[in-house]
């Protein structure tokens, strides 16, 4: 299972336990975050988000906050002795997918994942 969130103008796919960058966010590390998803995908079951629908959600986790890597941005003119040489650092959001849906269909899933486990190992043991 997997979604499309949207945050900081860009679209992400996101996981549940995926470390991802994103643009500042206004949280302290440790607190949680509710990013807006796009669509989730559960398998072959697509299923897009609609605005009224606020059953779905992705639920993050703020590891940190940090400035990026420097990015140099050069202006030139040629024939007319013209340079500019400028820096810019990002400021950041490392933070953790910690569930996508609703918390029904995260403990459902979860069952479903431990009853395939506990078949499997069954299966193994004959």
């Amino acid at each position: 299972m997997y979604a499309i969130v949207k945050t900081g103008g860009k679209q992400y796919k996101v996981a549940p336990g995926d470390i991802i960058e994103v643009e500042k966010l206004d949280a302290e590390a440790g607190s949680k975050v509710e990013l807006q998803a796009i669509c989730i995908v559960d398998g072959d079951k697509v299923e897009p988000v609609s605005a009224k629908a606020g059953s779905t959600k992705v639920t993050a986790v703020v590891l940190e906050q940090f400035k990026g890597k420097k990015q140099l941005v050069f202006k030139f003119k040629k024939r007319k002795n013209y340079k500019k040489l400028r820096g810019h650092r990002q400021n950041l959001v490392r933070v953790q997918i910690e569930s996508i849906g609703s918390e029904k269909a995260a403990k459902k899933s979860t069952k479903k994942a431990a009853a395939k486990k506990a078949e499997k190992a069954a299966a193994d043991a004959e």
